[in-house]
């Protein structure tokens, strides 16, 4: 598993890591022997990484992460988490010192540590990337011990390009896969050219990049993918990726000749966002072992090739380029 730097921080950090969402809730049933297990594969497999967030099951994720690290003992990955969701209703104004303090607070005592690593305001509204204010309590926080480092998750290029602004902002969540490129026009520059790091959700676009969907899947009623197609819980965008499921698997066959023998599509697609050196960790979710491991293994493919990539870019051009790029 090679490795990238964490921005200014001590880590250097998997280019693979571990998306925690789905061993939380809202993909459908994960016992939690399943989702132990998946996290542990993925340790094994060499990813030193870990994203999680508060609302992750109200707090499961967070929960399982501190007993399969605990179990294991020895060196322990960079585990991110993520405060603001919380919020009921989610605006601008909750956004506060202590509402944040008290919500990393509960997440000290779920991952049962004294500092969390790195947090992340969770998407909160755009309005938030403009309040100096709110970044001054993360640095009085930091300053209390109770984080090392911040970051932002972001569900826009503008919120992205305004968080960079504040100092002591270190890393920035996005999405970015085959389907949703925008952050590789002006983004990734920037945050490469004042060595912020990126961390990169959404990476297979909810499942769909993975090959093994049709217009015929199923999903629980209690799957994002089911309920929050037309953003009816959070943002579209975050369920795949805001393109019309129709459109996605049409797209899917267009790519599926592109990936090279013995290679899975999800490898493929892991692998194409590897080839942007702006992207320093990719956090794709894993609810079983196996899937935690072929996650793994995308990073020891080979580089794509200059034509693979240019084939890449023309059929997101054509296909999915006109109902996400503009959007987000």
């Amino acid at each position: 598993m090679k490795s990238r730097q964490f921005s200014r921080t001590p880590w250097s950090v998997s280019g693979i890591g571990f998306g925690a969402w789905a061993i939380g809730g809202s993909w459908g049933d994960v016992a939690e022997g399943d989702a132990k297990t998946a996290l542990n594969a993925a340790l094994d497999a060499g990813m030193t990484f870990i994203d999680t967030a508060d609302v992750y099951g109200d707090g499961r994720s967070e929960k399982i992460i501190r007993d399969v690290l605990k179990d294991r003992g020895g060196e322990r990955p960079m585990v991110a988490t993520k405060a603001g969701r919380r919020l009921n209703p989610h605006i601008a104004d909750g956004y506060t010192k202590a509402n944040i303090e008290a919500f990393i607070d509960r997440s000290l005592t779920n991952l049962g540590v004294e500092t969390l690593d790195l947090v992340q305001l969770h998407c909160p509204p755009t309005d938030v990337y403009y309040r100096q204010e709110m970044f001054a309590a993360l640095d009085e926080l930091t300053a209390k011990g109770k984080i090392r480092y911040y970051g932002v998750s972001v569900e826009k290029v503008e919120e992205a390009l305004k968080a960079i602004e504040f100092p002591n902002v270190v890393s920035v969540q996005i999405i970015y896969n085959i389907f949703r490129q925008r952050p590789a026009d002006l983004f990734f520059r920037e945050a490469k050219a004042r060595n912020i790091a990126t961390i990169i959700r959404v990476p297979l676009s909810s499942g769909m990049l993975t090959g093994k969907m049709s217009a015929a899947s199923q999903f629980a009623s209690d799957d994002h993918r089911a309920f929050n197609r037309n953003g009816e819980a959070f943002d579209m965008g975050e369920t795949f990726s805001g393109v019309p499921y129709e459109v996605g698997l049409a797209a899917v066959e267009r790519l599926r000749p592109l990936v090279p023998g013995g290679a899975t599509m999800a490898q493929f697609a892991l692998r194409w966002i590897l080839m942007n050196d702006a992207v320093t960790v990719v956090i794709p979710g894993a609810k079983n072992k196996a899937q935690a491991e072929d996650n793994a293994q995308a990073s020891a493919l080979p580089a794509i090739s200059d034509e693979v990539m240019a084939e890449v870019k023309a059929i997101y051009d054509e296909m999915i380029a006109p109902h996400v790029h503009q959007k987000w």
